[in-house]
């Protein structure tokens, strides 16, 4: 059976220090300064969760929210509308933005684009088309980059590209500390802007030394999440957006439930595991199968496990 991904053996100490007393260093203003060095913005908050970043930054925003039709996070509209602000829903192309479709909207001034790094975790986005496109029509972008912060193409989780980032550092995120996020931007008036929010998103210098802990070696956690999904992707036929970069592994059928239930009971005791059916908005909206690749512990990466999904998902197919 598989196992899968939690916080690592030097975070879970580095956390437990800080914990006993025994490490009074400032992780907080240390995590703040990485993230910032880590997306090329000036400036960094930590928050208690991914969502708390979410409504702390879709509170600043004075204008429409607008959210993907499929393949990003159902917070989104979930807090748009706890918030009472306007949603615009943005056609995609199976979850991947296309700016020309905003032309198709009616938005009002100052509003923003939240999306994630990756469309429904299987497909990255065109940030830089994205970027290009939105600043040149006054849109503030918002970059959901808990699956792409640390990306070696300086596409994904990039300041340069995206106004606004937020992430979780929940498990089981790319930065995995079990609880906690961040907000950064270049923008510091949106943390004025937001201020009771903020007083309600407690951390702790717990969470921010388990940060510091993850950030030391993110990238390389995600290229080999990157890896062995482009691995899985390319040895399966018929997968969604199999030329793009992703995280895991989008099978299109129309007995998807089925095939699914199946392979929970051939290669996971867990109810839901790295397996998990669409459709779904945070994946897609039609009949698939989702191999979530980014659930499981690095060590269940290497060929040898890899190739256990494989056999298992064409046997099925």
């Amino acid at each position: 059976m598989f196992k899968f991904k939690t916080p690592s053996q030097k975070t879970l100490k580095a956390m437990s220090e800080v914990a006993k007393g025994s490490d009074r260093t400032d992780y907080e203003s240390e995590a703040v300064s990485r993230i910032c060095e880590l997306t090329s913005h000036e400036n960094a908050r930590i928050t208690s969760s991914g969502n708390n970043s979410i409504f702390i930054t879709l509170s600043a925003i004075e204008g429409d929210i607008i959210v993907p039709d499929q393949g990003g996070w159902h917070g989104f509209k979930q807090i748009a509308k706890f918030l009472n602000k306007n949603i615009v829903t943005l056609k995609t192309d199976t979850g991947l933005i296309n700016p020309k479709y905003i032309d198709d909207l009616e938005i009002k001034d100052n509003s923003a684009l939240i999306f994630t790094s990756f469309a429904g975790y299987c497909a990255e986005q065109d940030t830089k088309e994205i970027s290009r496109y939105c600043r040149n029509n006054g849109i503030t972008t918002i970059e959901d980059a808990s699956a792409g912060v640390g990306d070696r193409k300086k596409l994904l989780g990039n300041g340069n590209l995206s106004d606004i980032i937020i992430a979780s550092t929940g498990s089981p995120k790319i930065i995995n500390v079990g609880r906690g996020g961040f907000i950064s931007t270049n923008d510091s008036e949106i943390f004025k802007r937001t201020s009771l929010p903020q007083k309600l998103s407690k951390t702790s210098q717990i969470v921010c030394a388990g940060i510091c802990s993850e950030l030391e070696n993110v990238d390389k956690k995600l290229e080999l999440s990157l890896n062995a999904t482009n691995y899985v992707k390319n040895s399966i036929e018929n997968t969604l957006h199999a030329n793009k970069r992703g995280i895991n592994v989008i099978i299109p059928h129309s007995n998807a439930k089925e095939i699914s239930w199946n392979l929970k009971k051939q290669l996971t005791t867990d109810k839901s595991g790295f397996i998990t059916t669409c459709p779904n908005y945070n994946r897609v909206k039609q009949k698939a199968i989702a191999i979530e690749i980014k659930n499981l512990s690095y060590d269940c990466l290497e060929r040898q496990h890899l190739d256990k999904i494989i056999e298992a998902v064409n046997s099925q197919l």
